[in-house]
C-alpha cells in the first residue's frame, strides 16, 4: 500500500510544502515572503491564517485534498527537550508550543498549522528528530557557571539525515559510526555524533559556536556583558545583535554568501579576510568536535546552503582533513527526511513517541 504524505516546512521568509507519495516526490514548493508581506503582522502568530491560506492554495492548486493524504509531516517547533526521533503532535505539544516557554521560531506555527489541518483530514501529524533533540552526554552540560546549564538546540533534522545519506553511501549503519556533522546555513551547528546519538552541540539556536552569516557565535564574555550594561542597548537589541545581526552581518552588511564571494572577486581583501575567518571558527569547533569522539571519527560531512560554496568548504576541508575523510552534501535535506521517517511510522517500522 502506497502512501501519500504532505510535508510542511516554515522558515523566517518561508512557506515550504511538498508531497510525497511514498519517496516519490510530487511537488516541493517553497513560498518566499517578503518584508513587506511579513510587515503586516505584530509577530508570529499572527501569520498563522496567511501561511494556512498559502498552504491551502497550493494544494488547491496542485489538486490535492486533506483526504488524500495518510499524514501530515511538519518540521518540529521549539517544545521541551526530547530524544530525537518520530512524534505524534497532540495537545499537550501544541500547549507547550503556544506558550512560548521554549522559545519563538515560525516552526511553532507550522506546527499549529499542521495539527489543525490533521485534524481537518482526521489523519496523524506528525513531528520528525525536532530541533531541541536532547542526546548530550552529562559531561557536555556543564558550562562553567552552576545557575546555566548547556542545551542542546541545533539543525537536528538536518544533521541527522546527512549522516544517515553519508553511513548509506560509505555502505555503513549510523548507529555503527562516529561522524561530525557541521550544518552551514543562516546558523551554524557542529555536532559530534557518537553510534546515532549527537553527544555534543553548540547551541546554535541561541547563537553559539562558530559566527555565521546571521549569529555571532560565541563571544568574548567580559567585553559581551560590558556591552549589556552600558546603557546603549535594550536586551531585544542585544538579542537581535546575536541572532539576526551578527556574524556576516555585523561585519559586512550582508547575510548573503553569493554577495561576499562576489565582493571577494572584486578584489575586496577585507571581506576575504571576514569570510575566511567564519570558516576557521568552523574549522575549531570540529577539532574540538574531534576531542569529544577522542579522536575516533570515521567521516566529517559539510552540509546546509553554504556548503555549496567551494570557497567555504575548501578552507575548512584543509584545516580539518587530517582528522578525518570529509564528504560535502550541499543543500538541506530536511523535506526528504521528514518524508522517510513518516513513512516508515506509516509502515510500522517504527513506533511514533508521545510527548
Amino acid at each position: 500500500m502506497s502512501h501519500r504524505i504532505l510535508i510542511l516546512n516554515m522558515g523566517s521568509t518561508s512557506t515550504k510544502v511538498a508531497v510525497y507519495s511514498d519517496l516519490n516526490e510530487e511537488i516541493n514548493i517553497s513560498v518566499k515572503h517578503s518584508t513587506e508581506d511579513l510587515s503586516h503582522f505584530s509577530d508570529i502568530w499572527e501569520q498563522k491564517e496567511f501561511r494556512k491560506g498559502i498552504v491551502k492554495k497550493v494544494l488547491k492548486d496542485n489538486g490535492y485534498k486533506l483526504t488524500d493524504f495518510s499524514a501530515i509531516s511538519c518540521r518540529g517547533g521549539l517544545i521541551r527537550p526530547v530524544p530525537s526521533g518520530v512524534y505524534l503532535l497532540n495537545e499537550k505539544m501544541i500547549e507547550d508550543i503556544k506558550s512560548e516557554r521554549y522559545g519563538i521560531h515560525p516552526t511553532n506555527v507550522g506546527n499549529v498549522i499542521a495539527y489543525e489541518l490533521g485534524k481537518e483530514a482526521r489523519i496523524p501529524v506528525v513531528i520528525v528528530d525536532p530541533p531541541v533533540s536532547d542526546e548530550l552526554c552529562e559531561l557536555a552540560r556543564f558550562s562553567g557557571i552552576k545557575e546555566i546549564k548547556r542545551a542542546s538546540k541545533y539543525h537536528t533534522l538536518n544533521q541527522k539525515q546527512a549522516a544517515r545519506l553519508v553511513s548509506k553511501k560509505l555502505g555503513r549503519n549510523y548507529k555503527d559510526l562516529n561522524i561530525i556533522v557541521v550544518h552551514l546555513g543562516g546558523g551554524i551547528s557542529v555536532g559530534a555524533h557518537e553510534r546515532g546519538k549527537v553527544i555534543d552541540v553548540n547551541n546554535a539556536l541561541d547563537g553559539d559556536g562558530p559566527f555565521s552569516p546571521e549569529s555571532a557565535g560565541s563571544l568574548p564574555v567580559g567585553d559581551l556583558i560590558k556591552m549589556c550594561f552600558s546603557g546603549k542597548y535594550t536586551a531585544k537589541e542585544m538579542l537581535t545583535k546575536i541572532r539576526g545581526k551578527g556574524g556576516l552581518v555585523s561585519y559586512l552588511g550582508t547575510n548573503s554568501t553569493i554577495e561576499v564571494e562576489k565582493r571577494i572577486k572584486d578584489g575586496d581583501e577585507y571581506a576575504k579576510l571576514v569570510y575566511e575567518a567564519m570558516a576557521y571558527q568552523v574549522a575549531k569547533e570540529i577539532g574540538a568536535a574531534a576531542t569529544v569522539l577522542k579522536g575516533k571519527v570515521n567521516c566529517i560531512v559539510l552540509t546546509g546552503g553554504v556548503a555549496n560554496s567551494k570557497m567555504v568548504t575548501n578552507w575548512i576541508k584543509e584545516r580539518v582533513e587530517f582528522i578525518a575523510p570529509v564528504h560535502i552534501m550541499p543543500g538541506e535535506n530536511e523535506m526528504l527526511s521528514l518524508a522517510e521517517n513518516t513513512l516508515r511510522y506509516l509502515c510500522g517500522e517504527i513506533e511514533a513517541k508521545e510527548y
